[in-house]
């Protein structure tokens, strides 16, 4: 008889079979809660960088700065150099930074433009060093006189911009300018004058008449009308005629060298005629009419 030989069945284990699903099950809920860690991320900083949590008030007043120092974006140390008329504080809330708070979504550029809006700031470069600090350095304008506009005086720069308006009792050593225009032309005018440093000295004031000429007013109330065209050589004939006949220390109100033929002296008292240099440069006559 046949050797016969029973092998047994592979008997299943069904217990097993969930185990390694329950294993394979977990990659995927990882994957699952990154994601979702992912887009609220993504959402929140979308949120912060746009500027839409960012309100002095409401449960959500602190959450910017929260969340920013945790990831390690918060304005830990901000360097400002450059300042003499504000704070640094002022700077800070004008770009709407605070110490410590959120710098996500800072953009640098637009610091800058915002910056060069605050009075007495010309110009201004703003370097954001990743992650959590800042580098203002300031410029600011340099006051060159005091504009007269309306019943207003402006602190002006070099260039006609004005600064601010003038607080009482600040900048009293300023040249004082009036008149349309006058913002613009004054620092001409100044460089001419510094060839004559004698009137400079002696000069508080000038008008700009009709935007086209200029009259000097002196500290001893004497007036010295400029043309609209050759006024360094207007200056030079004045400068000529002080120091062969020290006008300036004579009784007269007003010299006019309008004329490049003629300077014309009115004088203070009604009683007294008024003294005319003929001749133009030259100037070897002086006559009483």
């Amino acid at each position: 008889m046949a050797d016969r030989r029973r092998f047994a069945r592979p008997v299943s284990q069904p217990a097993a079979a969930p185990r390694r699903r329950r294993h394979a099950a977990w990659p995927h809920a990882l994957a699952r809660c990154a994601a979702l860690l992912f887009i609220g991320f993504a959402i929140v900083y979308g949120l912060l960088a746009g500027g839409h949590l960012e309100s002095e008030k409401g449960p959500l007043s602190e959450l910017s700065a929260r969340f920013a120092h945790a990831i390690g974006f918060s304005a830990e140390q901000v360097r400002i150099t450059g300042l003499d008329r504000h704070r640094p504080e002022q700077v800070l809330a004008a770009i709407g930074v605070k110490l410590g708070g959120s710098l996500i979504g800072f953009d640098a550029g637009r610091a800058r433009r915002m910056m060069q809006n605050i009075d007495w700031v010309e110009s201004a470069t703003v370097h954001r060093i990743y992650p959590n600090e800042l580098d203002i350095v300031v410029r600011e304008r340099r006051p060159f006189a005091i504009w007269q506009r309306g019943g207003v005086y402006y602190v002006i720069d070099r260039s006609g911009a004005a600064i601010g308006p003038l607080e009482p009792g600040e900048a009293t050593n300023l040249l004082l300018v009036t008149g349309e225009g006058a913002q613009h032309a004054v620092a001409d005018l100044v460089n001419q004058l510094e060839a004559h440093p004698a009137l400079l000295s002696r000069l508080r004031a000038a008008s700009r008449v009709g935007d086209r000429r200029w009259t000097l007013h002196l500290a001893s109330g004497q007036r010295l009308l400029l043309p609209e065209s050759g006024e360094a050589q207007a200056l030079d004939r004045f400068d000529m005629l002080e120091k062969r006949f020290g006008i300036l220390a004579r009784a007269v109100s007003d010299i006019d060298l309008r004329l490049a033929e003629r300077v014309t002296f009115v004088p203070l008292p009604a009683d007294k005629p008024a003294m005319s240099v003929q001749g133009g440069n030259a100037a070897h006559q002086v006559s009483l009419r």
